[in-house]
């Protein structure tokens, strides 16, 4: 995939997240559900579908039995489970956090940052607890920077500096949640080992 065709499906995947949030009128942020999603998984954890369909509903502010009631909400979120844990595992590093494109504002995308990484956070804070402080130091100035990078603000001016900064931060997270997986996660079997019966 070029970069562009990259930058077109992560913003139509973004596009995607925020009209199911619209639709069922969430009041929390697209990528902070993604966040939370990405940190579980990244801290070793798997969520069966019962509990991630409750996180989800949480998160969004429904009541709990919305998933159940609604055509569209659990199929959705059961299908962007497994693309963000397939994304993950990926040995291309093509994962993304679920962020919006260049046609928002930088305000706008610096918000969606600061809410993916509160969330990210949170969820690996969730599934990996005390065993965070035993982590290499690597993943512990990761975890401190990503700290810091959720308590920016938006009130940026936009210049090209702004610009470039934002995805240089952007490009700092995507990395660091892939170095988080990579350290909490045993590496997938490749499909081919296993013995075949001829």
């Amino acid at each position: 995939m070029s970069e562009t065709d990259t930058s077109a499906a992560r913003a139509a995947e973004f596009e995607r997240w925020a009209n199911v949030f619209a639709a069922h009128k969430a009041f929390s942020h697209p990528s902070e559900l993604h966040g939370v999603l990405c940190g579980r998984l990244a801290a070793g954890s798997r969520i069966d579908e019962p509990e991630w369909l409750a996180m989800v509903c949480e998160h969004m502010g429904l009541a709990d039995e919305a998933a159940e009631e609604s055509d569209d909400l659990a199929p959705f979120m059961n299908s962007a489970y497994g693309k963000t844990l397939k994304q993950l595992q990926s040995t291309d590093m093509s994962f993304q956090p679920l962020l919006p494109d260049d046609d928002y504002a930088i305000e706008q995308r610096l918000e969606a940052l600061v809410a993916w990484v509160r969330g990210f956070l949170e969820g690996m804070a969730l599934a990996a607890g005390a065993s965070l402080g035993q982590a290499p130091d690597e993943i512990r100035e990761l975890i401190e920077d990503m700290v810091a990078i959720s308590q920016l603000s938006e009130d940026e001016e936009s210049d090209d500096e702004s610009e470039q900064q934002l995805l240089e931060i952007t490009e700092y997270v995507r990395l660091g949640a892939l170095a988080v997986f990579t350290e909490f996660n045993e590496p997938e079997k490749p499909a081919g080992d296993s013995p075949t019966l001829h």
